[in-house]
């Protein structure tokens, strides 16, 4: 229940009637498109609207009319909340049915293609603890969804270690319990936490830039290995060693603890010196035969059952016979170019990230692969004409880029080179869509295989082959 907003109207009994993007689901008025978070299609609401544009409106649900067969209970008792996991109120089959119908919809209607294959889409083995990735953020002035009219001092204000609330970069939910990690990480979050608070070390504001405890980042590999970096505002000695040696003592099958000093005014590890408190400075994790190493500045998908599943399809995608010089674009810290090499004759990585590029070296010399080059540098700037004739014209292109997807000099680019094969993994269908748009000029979108990587949100991944028209 809320008040209704004098601003903008009531509407009265709004059947919902489809999910879309952005974990939103719709209803329709006499003229407009409604998105409403958190209903399920099935849904019969009073919803009050708090966005009016010209085309469409976004609104909250006030009360429930009827309730749709779709909703289950959600597991979590921070849904609505947090801002994560938006469709625990669907069961896991309605949430892979959704994603993979938003795919097509995508392709169909953005990108204007049809008749292509459509494999079922893979869903995750598991629902929960399913991340190898967390980050959280401490604040000194927790958001709370309920109020004690009681006055408080300043100490006895509730403290926040947890996920920021959506939109609001000063706002930060305390979490008691996250799903989406294995338990371990709750017990790091709730002991790091209390140990804080009994030392009186101080927690960030994010207002005034004032405080010790910054952030948490956490990170496991399949193994049951943990990494822990501790971010802190200033260099206080005292304080840290006390908290890492707290760490150090308190939690097993921690192998990497490490922390960083951040005086910026983001949370970005970008251009910190991460220093090793105990252990070793990375976890190495294994999908299929390769091994990889992850530094705690280094991107690696954060599940790590479906990016093997990921590039299995990948590979199957790109039919390598052991000939072809492949282009990976995008190519992060060269986890598909590695994972691919056995059956290419060359490997070409390019990446913007010229740390990811360090790490895609160090990856390729670990696991022994000797036919892969990598290229450091903005994808448009070193994606050109000269750079294709140095390196030899591409037999296949594998592409993953962004959730912005690609620049449209590189697909000009692709278009110009014109490899045999692209195959496209995307994280984003409509910006997938936007530029399959542009590459039908020579390409047929012959097969797409949706993967659900993030079991309980809206997001989907798509690998899609294109083959070059005859």
């Amino acid at each position: 229940m809320g008040r209704r907003n004098a601003k903008f109207k009531l509407i009265d009994q709004l059947e919902i009637t489809a999910a879309v993007a952005e974990g939103h689901c719709i209803g329709r008025t006499e003229n407009q498109v409604v998105f409403v978070k958190f209903a399920a299609p099935g849904d019969v609401v009073d919803v009050q609207v708090i966005v009016k544009k010209k085309s469409f409106q976004e609104g909250k649900i006030l009360k429930f009319h009827k309730k749709s067969e779709k909703r289950i209970e959600p597991f979590c008792s921070h849904f609505t909340v947090c801002g994560g996991c938006k469709w625990q109120h669907l069961s896991y089959a309605d949430q892979l049915e959704f994603k993979q119908q938003q795919v097509i919809d995508n392709l169909e209607r953005i990108g204007g293609i049809s008749g292509f294959e459509v494999m079922s889409i893979i869903g995750s083995s598991k629902t929960t603890a399913y991340r190898n990735k967390l980050d959280l953020t401490f604040s000194d002035k927790a958001w709370v969804t309920t109020f004690n009219k009681l006055e408080q001092s300043e100490s006895d204000k509730p403290k926040a270690l947890g996920f920021h609330i959506p939109g609001r970069f000063d706002k930060v939910l305390d979490i008691d319990y996250c799903h989406l990690m294995p338990e371990f990480v709750n017990e790091i979050q709730r002991g790091i936490h209390a140990f804080c608070l009994e030392n009186q070390i101080t927690f960030f504001d994010l207002i005034t830039q004032e405080g010790l405890m910054r952030n948490l980042l956490v990170r496991c590999n399949r193994k049951g290995e943990w990494m822990i970096v501790l971010s802190f505002h200033q260099n206080d000695q005292d304080a840290i060693q006390k908290l890492m040696n707290y760490v150090k003592n308190s939690f097993d099958n921690v192998v990497s603890l490490m922390y960083v000093i951040n005086e910026k005014r983001n949370d970005t590890l970008h251009g910190l010196e991460v220093q090793l408190f105990d252990g070793v400075p990375y976890l190495t994790e294994t999908l299929g035969n390769k091994t990889y190493k992850i530094q705690a500045q280094s991107f690696f998908q954060t599940n790590s059952e479906q990016a093997e599943v990921l590039y299995d399809i990948t590979k199957d995608f790109a039919g390598l016979t052991g000939s072809e010089l492949v282009y990976d674009l995008y190519t992060g810290t060269g986890s598909i170019a590695i994972y691919v090499a056995d059956k290419a004759s060359k490997v070409v990585g390019i990446e913007y990230v010229e740390e990811a590029i360090i790490d895609a070296k160090e990856n390729a010399k670990m696991n022994g692969v000797e036919n892969c080059v990598f290229f450091a540098g903005d994808m448009k700037d070193i994606l050109t004409e000269e750079f294709i004739l140095e390196h030899g014209k591409p037999d296949v292109v594998i592409t993953d880029p962004p959730r912005d997807g690609m620049h449209p000099s590189v697909v000009a680019r692709l278009l110009e080179a014109e490899p045999n094969k692209i195959v496209y993994v995307s994280c984003n269908p409509a910006t997938q869509a936007r530029d399959s748009k542009l590459l039908s000029e020579k390409y047929d979108l012959v097969k797409i295989q949706p993967v659900d990587m993030f079991p309980h949100t809206h997001h989907v991944e798509n690998v899609a082959l294109y083959i070059l028209k005859s």
